[in-house]
């Protein structure tokens, strides 16, 4: 309540999408939730608008990196498991690594596979591990830790779809209590609007800004040390993630 921090990670665009082989935004026909059982291996996803599979959003992904993780089709290192279901399995043809099939061309929108590729993985995993890294600085910055959060809020569209026990699950939000995260929905463009409509409003904001000490993570030694420990699933530090490593172990349902 005395002062602000704030700061900016570099992550890219793959949780819209972007730079993934069957990513897509959120739109009709993208798979948006995914479940994906231990024993046979088998997968049951939805879709926005319950449309055909075509690709996946960002919802999609996350939760697909985390069921594969939970059924021992990745690793910890992002290393995807051919021999725990080898008839899930394709190589590819643009790099000869492997690729996993969520969707059948058979079942899908396009007459394609959907499927999720070993760069891919390593490709989310950099994304979530940059977002974490920055979350992790800022809190050491102030002195604290994850564990003194109260409250969690998540901006975006984004935000609204996310499963938040999957997130955990990646390493991309702190294992805090579920109930402490909270969604907010689309706050840039509300905060805009209340400014346009109130000067009382606009005063706040410039208040606010002078409040803020911004943390730029480019010139913190300590920024790439804690990214690199966050290129893992969840963490390189599995301490840090108790129900998660209890979820892999099967120690306790999803």
């Amino acid at each position: 309540q005395d002062f602000l921090v704030a700061c900016s990670a570099s992550a890219g665009p793959a949780f819209e999408g972007g730079s993934i082989s069957c990513g897509m935004r959120a739109t009709s026909g993208a798979i948006d939730s995914v479940r994906i059982s231990r024993e046979e291996i088998s997968i049951s996803a939805t879709t926005i608008d319950d449309c055909p599979p075509v690709g996946l959003c960002g919802t999609g992904l996350i939760d697909a990196l985390s069921e594969m993780l939970l059924a021992g089709l990745v690793d910890r290192n992002g290393t995807l498991q051919v021999e725990r279901a080898a008839a899930r399995f394709q190589t590819s043809d643009e790099d000869g690594r492997a690729r996993f099939v969520l969707v059948s061309s058979a079942e899908s929108g396009s007459g394609r596979d959907v499927t999720i590729s070993q760069a891919d993985v390593e490709n989310l995993i950099r994304t979530k591990g940059a977002i974490f890294a920055a979350a992790d600085c800022l809190m050491q910055s102030v002195g604290l830790s994850f564990a003194d959060l109260e409250r969690v809020y998540i901006a975006g569209g984004f935000g609204n779809k996310l499963d938040v026990t999957s997130c955990i699950n990646i390493g991309l939000l702190p294992d805090v209590a579920p109930e402490n995260i909270h969604f907010i929905g689309n706050s840039s463009a509300a905060g805009a609007k209340m400014v346009m409509l109130s000067r009382a409003m606009l005063e706040q904001v410039h208040a606010l800004r002078d409040q803020i000490t911004y943390q730029e993570l480019m010139v913190d030694p300590a920024y790439m040390e804690r990214f690199t420990s966050a290129c893992f699933l969840p963490h390189t530090d599995l301490s840090q993630f108790p129900s998660v490593a209890a979820r892999v172990e099967g120690q306790v349902d999803r």
